[in-house]
């Protein structure tokens, strides 16, 4: 008798590698591990240039692509700035004045101003001179509107 190769369904499913529900899991939380690597990476590199941008640092300037790159301290505005103005990529801040300041200078351009007025009026001398009471009158009348 011939040999004759009968199949059957079961051994062609059998034939076919079975695929492990563990390891296709495994597979698929890799592939969401990765992508929330990704995202984390650009979210980390996103804070890092709002830093810079906050602090006054442009990220695009040439000038400033080796300081961004190399920059390892603190992420806060202030210590970004400082490190630039200390690695003279940037000027430093001019000092504002304080309220109290402005007004010292405000009081000192009024001295100042007061020096080039009239010469103070000697009252006394001007009440001797009055020739009636009604000059008198006038005369302390005007330096009561003068005070």
């Amino acid at each position: 008798m011939s040999e004759v190769n009968y199949y059957d369904e079961d051994d062609q499913m059998d034939a076919e590698p079975r695929q492990n529900p563990v390891r296709a899991a495994l597979k698929q939380k890799e592939k969401e591990l990765d992508e929330v690597r990704k995202q984390l990476a650009e979210a980390e590199q996103a804070k890092r240039e709002l830093a810079f941008v906050k602090a006054g640092v442009d990220p695009a300037d040439p000038k400033f692509k080796y300081f961004v790159k190399a920059y390892d301290g603190e992420f806060q505005p202030d210590s970004i700035r400082q490190a630039a103005i200390e690695a003279q990529l940037m000027s430093p801040p001019e000092q504002v004045a304080s309220d109290e300041q402005l007004s010292w200078q405000r009081t000192n351009a009024v001295a100042a101003g007061s020096q080039t007025a009239q010469p103070p009026v000697d009252w006394a001398r001007r009440l001797n001179e009055a020739g009636s009471e009604a000059e008198v009158m006038a005369i302390l009348a005007e330096a009561q509107q003068i005070r």
